[in-house]
C-alpha cells in the first residue's frame, strides 16, 4: 500500500505532501465540475412561479449597459415573455455605442442569439456564454472581433462580467430552458433603457441613428412580450411583421406614440447630453459591496470607474414657455370665479349685457378667450362704470391694521 494507516508511514515529506495533494483533488474536482450543474436558486424559482411559468420555459436576456444591469424573461403559459428578475452587472467596458473592431474594449449593442453548443462549461471566468457577436448585422459593417461572454468574475474587455454567482445562476436558467426545449435564447443588448426620455436625452449623440434601430425592436418587444423576428435591410435591423395583425398593430401603436413622445420631449427644452466613461461602468449594488470587502475576484481597472458616467450637455435644457390661453384660462377662472374676492366686480358687470346679442357673463362657464375681449371692448367704449364696493377699505389694509 502506497499510504498505509500506520502514522509512521506519513512521516516522510513526499508521501505528506502526495496525500494532502490527493485529498484537495479529491475534494476540488466535483467541485468543478458540479459547478455547471448547479441547481436554480429556490427564490428564482418561486418568482418563476408567481410569473405563470417554470425552469424549462423559453427565456430571454436583456443587458443595459449605463444601467449596468441584465434582466431575465420567461415565457408564461399564455405565450408571452414576462420579466422575472434583474441582475446587476459587476463590470462592463468601453463606452456607449456598438463594438465595431477587435479590441476595442466596447460591449457590444444589438440583438443576438445564443445556442447550446455557445455556453461554456470549463470557462476560466467560471461560467460563461458566448452572447453571438458578430452577428449578421454587425458582420454587414465589417465589424471584428469575438468571443464576447457573459461570464463571472468582475472583469471585461468588451464582456458582460457579473461574479461567479450570478454568472451561475444565469447559466443554470439558460441550461434548463434548453433541457426545456429551447433550441437558442435570444440576448438584446442596449446603451441604457430605451424609454423616451433617455431617447431625447441623447438625441445628438452620433450613434443616434442606430439607437433609434434598437428601440423600434424594443418597442415591439415590449407592446407584445415576443421575441421580434430581427433581420437585416439595407445595413439597417428590420423587424418581421407579427403574424398576428393585433399583436402587429399594437407593436407598430406604441413605437408611433413612443416617436411622437420624444419628439414632444425635446419639444418641451429637454437637455441634450453626451455619456462617457473611463472604460466602462459598474452597478452601484456591487461599487458597495465591494468596498464592504465583499470577493468579486480580479477587477479590470478599478481606477476607470471613478470616470464612469459623466455627462457632458450638448444643449442646456430650457423652459418651454406655456401657451398663451393656458395660464390666463386659469388665472382668470380664478380671478372672477364664484367665491373669489372679484365676483362682486363680475356681478356689477353682468346686468348691462343681460339680454344683448351676446351676454358678457350668460354663461356659469366662463372662458378666458371669449369674455375678455368683450370686457375690454366695453371699457373702452365707456359701456362700463368703474363698479361699487360697499367697503372700499381692502382686504390688505385690513390685514394690516390687526
Amino acid at each position: 500500500m502506497p499510504f498505509p494507516d500506520a502514522p509512521a508511514a506519513l512521516t516522510h515529506p513526499l508521501r505528506r505532501f502526495l496525500l494532502a495533494l490527493l485529498t484537495l483533488l479529491a475534494v476540488s474536482a466535483p467541485a468543478r465540475a458540479d459547478k455547471a450543474s448547479q441547481p436554480i436558486p429556490a427564490a428564482t424559482l418561486a418568482l418563476m412561479t408567481a410569473k405563470g411559468t417554470n425552469a424549462a420555459a423559453p427565456i430571454l436576456l436583456r443587458a443595459y449597459k449605463r444601467d449596468s444591469e441584465i434582466e431575465l424573461w420567461k415565457r408564461n403559459g399564455a405565450g408571452r415573455y414576462v420579466p422575472i428578475k434583474t441582475s446587476p452587472i459587476c463590470r462592463w467596458s468601453g463606452q456607449l455605442g456598438p463594438k465595431t473592431r477587435n479590441g476595442d474594449r466596447q460591449v457590444p449593442e444589438g440583438f443576438y442569439t445564443v445556442a447550446k453548443s455557445q455556453m461554456n462549461p470549463n470557462s476560466r471566468y467560471y461560467l460563461s456564454f458566448d452572447i453571438g457577436y458578430p452577428n449578421a448585422y454587425d458582420r454587414a459593417h465589417g465589424a471584428t472581433g469575438s468571443a464576447i461572454m457573459v461570464h463571472g468574475i468582475c472583469s471585461s474587455m468588451g464582456c458582460f462580467a457579473m461574479t461567479d454567482q450570478v454568472a451561475g445562476e444565469l447559466f443554470a436558467v439558460a441550461r434548463e430552458a434548453f433541457a426545456g426545449g429551447q433550441t437558442a435564447f435570444p440576448f438584446q443588448a442596449f446603451p441604457f433603457r430605451m424609454t423616451a426620455a433617455t431617447m431625447a436625452r441623447h438625441r445628438t449623440d452620433p450613434n443616434i441613428g442606430f439607437w433609434r434601430q434598437l428601440k423600434e425592436g424594443s418597442d415591439r418587444f415590449e407592446a407584445t412580450g415576443e421575441e421580434p423576428v430581427v433581420g437585416i435591410a439595407n445595413g439597417r435591423y428590420a423587424f418581421q411583421a407579427l403574424k398576428d395583425p393585433d399583436k402587429e398593430a399594437a407593436a407598430q401603436a406604441l413605437h408611433r406614440s413612443e416617436t411622437e413622445r420624444i419628439a414632444e420631449i425635446t419639444e418641451e427644452g429637454a437637455a441634450a447630453v453626451r455619456t462617457t466613461y473611463s472604460d466602462g461602468g459598474q452597478h452601484a449594488f456591487w461599487a458597495h459591496r465591494i468596498s464592504q470587502g465583499f470577493p468579486v475576484g480580479d477587477i479590470s481597472r478599478p481606477e476607470a470607474l471613478a470616470y464612469a458616467g459623466q455627462e457632458v450637455v450638448l444643449i442646456a435644457a430650457r423652459r418651454k414657455p406655456a401657451p398663451p390661453a393656458a395660464i390666463p384660462e386659469s388665472l382668470w377662472a380664478a380671478v372672477i370665479g364664484p367665491g373669489t374676492p372679484f365676483y362682486p366686480t363680475r356681478a356689477a358687470y353682468r346686468a348691462p349685457f343681460e339680454g344683448g346679442p351676446a351676454p358678457l357673463f350668460a354663461s356659469a362657464v366662463v372662458r378666458y378667450e371669449e369674455t375678455l375681449p368683450l370686457f375690454l371692448r366695453a371699457a373702452l367704449d365707456d359701456g362700463l362704470a368703474p363698479p361699487a364696493f360697499a367697503d372700499p377699505q381692502s382686504k390688505v389694509e385690513l390685514v394690516a391694521q390687526r
